[in-house]
């Protein structure tokens, strides 16, 4: 990592856990940069500063939750109150899901939307003002391969991530001239407790982890990766392990994506 992070402010959702307290560690070892950790969970926010060695004086803690996004202003002006300043917005709190869609009641598909694409959509205008008053800013936004592809058991999950790359590429071209680049970061499978997490038709969460999360990328690796395209600028990333080529099949043989996707066995 080179000088990017250095003495910028980062404000990091879901940093309490998996790939946010993964950057979290990353950034306080290698950058000077302040971070803005939340969540839900106050206390795991603390303990997630104290185990990637952050001083008090080089990090916050805001806890939020997603859900409740008529509050985001709030949220926002608290997180500029303790550090000054917002230079870099990871959009990295969310929520997955495993049920079909016939199984899964309308509630749920709409708790998926609203954590995954109204929050974060929510947080995301709230710091918009604050980086236009600063100059320039980056925004960046963790979707998934499900944001790019469909699968079996994700439908309200994959649609709410299809919400989010509408939004942003059009957010990107509005801020264009104020100098607030967006990046858009697409995982695929990484070893986090997203599964374990995940909802299923009834809103009960499933409570186990899946066999292809359990294969996946360390979330310290995939934080590495992340952090490199930010510092890149990159509009868009996928980062994971052979799921990627679905990027490519679903450009150019959207047919044969189909047909794997129909056999696939994605639990």
């Amino acid at each position: 990592m080179n000088t990017y992070f250095n003495d910028k402010v980062i404000w990091i959702t879901g940093a309490s856990s998996g790939i946010g307290e993964a950057l979290t560690r990353e950034l306080a070892e290698k950058s000077t940069a302040k971070i803005i950790l939340s969540s839900r969970h106050e206390a795991q926010l603390y303990a997630a500063a104290e185990k990637a060695g952050l001083p008090v004086e080089r990090f916050a803690v805001v806890p939020l939750d997603l859900a409740d996004y008529q509050n985001m202003n709030d949220n926002a002006a608290e997180a500029v109150e303790k550090l000054d300043k917002i230079d870099i917005l990871i959009n990295n709190a969310g929520l997955s899901q495993r049920s079909l869609a016939i199984e899964t009641d309308i509630e749920v598909d709409k708790r998926l939307m609203d954590i995954n694409f109204l929050g974060t959509a929510a947080i995301t205008k709230a710091v918009i003002p604050y980086m236009i008053r600063n100059g320039g800013g980056q925004i960046v936004v963790v979707s998934s391969l499900m944001g790019i592809f469909g699968a079996p058991m994700r439908s309200g999950y994959a649609a709410a991530k299809h919400a989010l790359h509408g939004f942003f590429d059009s957010l990107r071209a509005e801020l264009y001239e104020k100098k607030i680049l967006i990046t858009i970061i697409c995982p695929g499978f990484v070893h986090t407790n997203i599964s374990v997490n995940a909802v299923t038709g009834d809103g009960s969460l499933q409570g186990t982890m899946d066999d292809a999360t359990m294969k996946g990328m360390p979330a310290d690796v995939f934080a590495k990766k992340m952090l490199t395209a930010i510092q890149q600028k990159k509009n868009q990333k996928s980062i994971g392990g052979r799921e990627v080529t679905g990027v490519y099949l679903k450009r150019f043989f959207p047919a044969l994506l189909a047909k794997i996707v129909r056999k696939a066995k994605v639990v």
